[in-house]
């Protein structure tokens, strides 16, 4: 597209103006920008936790374990044996005082089907962070539908 600018009767000497069209560089723009964003990795939230192996021949044992009964309800209080934790420097030191022990205790964590994720991942990674191993779900028959 061209045009003419100026008289054309003068020095004989026309000077154009060219004007380029974005309109189809604006749509290659946006067809890669809808492709980042279909490609970008979806980000997830997650504790990492190391869990350990299943063992399908577990070792005789010659002592019953101590279990401890952990709980977390539905709004948020987390109760250990039964006895409702205050908050979490409570629970962490009742758990470093668990991961000291000699056979270490079984903790059964039973989360309230209601129970937000947040509260229970808290309580797992205190777990972890004071060493205990032996943790595991129970009651999970309330998730079945």
């Amino acid at each position: 597209m061209s045009m003419s600018v100026g008289d054309s009767g003068g020095g004989g000497h026309e000077t154009e103006m060219v004007e380029l069209n974005t309109t189809p560089l604006i749509d290659v723009m946006l067809v890669l920008l809808v492709m980042l964003i279909i490609t970008i990795p979806i980000q997830t939230h997650a504790v990492k936790l190391d869990m350990p192996r299943p063992n399908a021949n577990p070792p005789p044992q010659e002592v019953e374990p101590v279990i401890i009964q952990l709980g977390v309800d539905f709004d948020g209080t987390i109760t250990w044996d039964g006895n409702i934790v205050s908050d979490m420097a409570v629970l962490e030191g009742y758990m470093m005082q668990a991961a000291d022990q000699e056979p270490q205790p079984e903790m059964h964590l039973k989360p309230n089907r209601l129970a937000k994720y947040e509260q229970v991942a808290k309580v797992l990674a205190a777990a972890q962070r004071n060493g205990v191993v032996k943790i595991g779900f129970v009651g999970n028959e309330q998730y079945i539908q």
